[in-house]
């Protein structure tokens, strides 16, 4: 078995079933804590803003006294609308820069917004960009990515999700080719990848320069293949179990691994399970079979 010397693994709250900053069937962010620590992490990321405290000295010390650290803070944005939705867009990504550089986390994780609403499927335009639009969608995005850098000193990593505009194998290796390599880099979700048809070795092996970041997830091919028949969004997707519990999925993580840990880079890689709505005894237990499935992979 090879060791996974350069690569941190992580969690997130997403694996407890965390997808808003409130909500009553999330669990409480201090059982988050408690159990993601219990389960062998040291890892995490923040997570929507405002669910984990946002009070830097709060969040240190609710989180050192577990063992844990920060890797990254994540942003939802809609880039593509160009300099219109910069300021907006700004106030939000500042304040989960601001926590994020507190904490000591090192990397911003960028999901463009949703082309259809994420619970009722509601078509919000077009699922295809216009060339103006993906010129916007690049030119915005170094932009902000720059902006991080000298501000809060992170890095943006762009995370390829599904119901967005980078989704495909096509449309990640567009925009890949579009960005600037020092300022863009890539946060890449497996399962998300899968989900929309993509191959994570093969990205890495060609994209290698771009990988800043990942994240380790696995889709159910058959309820995937239901999925895409149905033409299902991506909220009552997961609600049916379209991401499942490694190592039961696709894409195999092992080979995914051995080609990061072949880049010759420290990489975080950070499992999200997501399972938005979720009964809250459910995650800890398979928290702890992944932490264990994944030591057995070398990481």
């Amino acid at each position: 078995m090879t060791t996974l010397s350069r690569i941190r693994i992580g969690s997130a709250p997403d694996s407890w079933g965390v997808w808003f900053p409130e909500d009553p069937r999330q669990v409480p962010w201090r059982r988050f804590l408690d159990e993601v620590a219990a389960s062998g992490y040291e890892w995490i990321e923040l997570g929507p803003y405002g669910y984990l405290p946002t009070d830097p000295a709060v969040l240190a010390e609710e989180t050192g006294r577990r063992g844990l650290k920060v890797s990254a803070g994540t942003v939802f944005t809609g880039l593509h609308h160009g300099p219109a939705v910069w300021d907006r867009t700004w106030a939000h990504v500042a304040d989960n820069a601001a926590l994020a550089q507190a904490t000591g986390a090192g990397h911003l994780v960028v999901i463009p917004s949703f082309w259809r609403d994420d619970k009722t499927g509601t078509v919000l335009e077009d699922r295809v960009l216009t060339p103006g639009q993906w010129r916007e969608l690049t030119t915005q995005t170094e932009r902000l990515a720059r902006e991080v850098r000298e501000c809060y000193g992170l890095r943006v990593v762009v995370h390829p999700h599904a119901d967005t505009h980078i989704d495909t194998e096509e449309n990640v290796t567009r925009f890949l080719d579009a960005t600037d390599p020092d300022l863009v880099s890539l946060c890449l979700d497996t399962g998300h990848y899968a989900y929309c048809g993509g191959d994570s070795v093969e990205l890495i092996e060609t994209y290698g320069e771009r990988i800043g970041y990942l994240h380790l997830k696995q889709v159910d091919p058959e309820v995937l293949a239901g999925v895409h028949a149905e033409q299902v969004p991506f909220g009552p997707a997961v609600a049916r179990g379209v991401m499942c519990e490694p190592p039961s999925g696709v894409p195999a993580l092992e080979p995914v691994l051995a080609a990061a840990q072949r880049l010759g880079v420290e990489l975080f890689a950070i499992v999200e399970q997501d399972m938005y709505p979720c009964p809250p005894d459910q995650p800890l237990p398979i928290a702890r079979r992944t932490r264990a499935f994944l030591r057995s992979c070398g990481a």
